[in-house]
């Protein structure tokens, strides 16, 4: 009895049909990347636990809950990537690239996985393209960075956007606000979501940005960093303002914007679009100036963002339809056939593409099918034209069509494509 395979649950396939939209993303970034000066880097799929608990924080959501996590042979935790920056900077650290590249400017492609329970544009295997800044501590490269996700956006053909922007401090003025916060939340714990109680103790931050309501009317009033910040970190938010403004990149202070992930400071933004719901965050990064050197390099500033395709590619205005067959071969008999290989063959050489009709069906058929296809001209090869050295080329445009010797048919053809 055959069995009928369903996806596993929180993936997706993306179908040919699909694929023109994800191809002009990469387009997009392949040609805008390299106008900043970066470059592309791929790291592994999977990478040892330890890396994520480092970096993005053992009391974070996504290394307590939604981590795919599991023992390789000979005992040791590996779990798949959940995000692409702790990988990256690992890889930075591990190749020694930050003595020969002082500002590494590096970007990448992937798929990250999240045991998290799936919804509308968001897959337990979903896919990111992110860039990061590494080594250099000035709030221009922040503006830098940021622009240049407005301008990745824009060019792919998303609008209706909205630039949030905020700080989240620094090790040095964020644990006397994150004391102060906890008291605050402590006060009004019978009014917090369960996640949220548990997130008063170990990541209270996160408790302003839940999107259950009754959490944000708890949270109302409570003291925000962005009036506790110290004097250093006020400073970079200003030059920040300041440069986006210049920049006439329009934007909102958000002063409960924060991240989920430890090793962020000072500068966060989000890009949020309307029509996603709750889940309206396309594009989202920040500073993380102490993630280098927690994973075993020197102190070194860095700066980047990540872009959720699958939510980028909703938002998109056009679909792009697959490219149409130039040349559609109609060959009528086993002899035309095997011609018609060669033909095809060669005009794909050629860089003109074309498709073959394999089966056994009639010119009318294979007529409708070239038409279907989009096909510009087809090549018709029965036993008379093979008998004469001759093929009959049809403009299915014009609706023409001219004999012309075989010998001269593909360069006439590649000439004209």
């Amino acid at each position: 009895m055959a069995v009928h395979i369903q996806p596993v649950k929180g993936t997706h396939d993306i179908l040919p049909e699909e694929q023109g939209a994800w191809q002009r993303v990469r387009r997009v970034v392949e040609a805008t990347l390299p106008l900043y000066g970066f470059r592309e880097i791929a790291t592994p799929m999977f990478e040892a636990t330890e890396l994520f608990e480092r970096s993005v924080g053992v009391a974070t959501d996504i290394v307590e809950k939604e981590m795919y996590t599991f023992a390789d042979s000979k005992g040791r935790r590996i779990s798949l990537r959940p995000e692409g920056t702790a990988g990256v900077v690992r890889s930075v650290v591990s190749n020694g690239r930050l003595r020969a590249h002082p500002l590494d400017r590096l970007y990448y492609f992937g798929p990250m996985f999240r045991r998290e329970r799936p919804q509308k544009g968001r897959f337990r295997q979903f896919h990111q393209f992110g860039v990061e800044a590494i080594g250099e501590a000035s709030p221009t490269l922040d503006v830098e960075v940021i622009a240049l996700l407005m301008r990745l956006l824009a060019a792919v053909g998303v609008g209706d956007l909205e630039l949030q922007v905020n700080s989240v401090g620094c090790p040095q003025c964020r644990p006397a606000y994150r004391d102060l916060l906890v008291a605050e939340l402590q006060q009004r714990m019978a009014q917090l979501c369960d996640d949220c109680q548990r997130r008063v103790s170990t990541n209270p931050m996160r408790v302003l940005d839940c999107k259950v309501p009754s959490c944000g009317e708890a949270t109302a009033g409570v003291p925000l960093l962005i009036d506790h910040l110290c004097g250093d970190c006020t400073a970079h938010l200003d030059q920040v303002k300041a440069g986006l403004a210049a920049l006439a990149i329009p934007f909102r202070l958000n002063p409960r914007l924060v991240r989920g992930l430890d090793y962020y400071t000072r500068t966060a933004f989000e890009v949020v679009a309307a029509g996603l719901g709750a889940q309206a965050t396309v594009g989202a990064g920040g500073r993380y100036d102490g993630l280098v050197e927690e994973l075993g390099g020197p102190p070194t500033p860095a700066v980047g963002f990540a872009v959720g395709l699958e939510r980028l590619i909703e938002l998109m205005a056009v679909e792009e339809e697959a490219p149409p067959v130039v040349v559609y071969v109609a060959a009528l008999g086993a002899e035309a056939r095997q011609r018609g290989l060669q033909i095809a063959d060669a005009l794909r050489a050629t860089g003109v593409s074309c498709e073959l009709d394999h089966g056994d069906r009639s010119l009318k058929a294979q007529l409708k099918r070239a038409d279907r296809l989009g096909a510009h001209k087809v090549v018709i090869l029965g036993e008379q034209e093979l008998a004469a050295g001759t093929v009959v080329v049809r403009d299915l445009a014009r609706r023409v069509q001219d004999s012309i010797p075989l010998a001269e048919l593909v360069a006439t053809l590649a000439q004209a494509a």
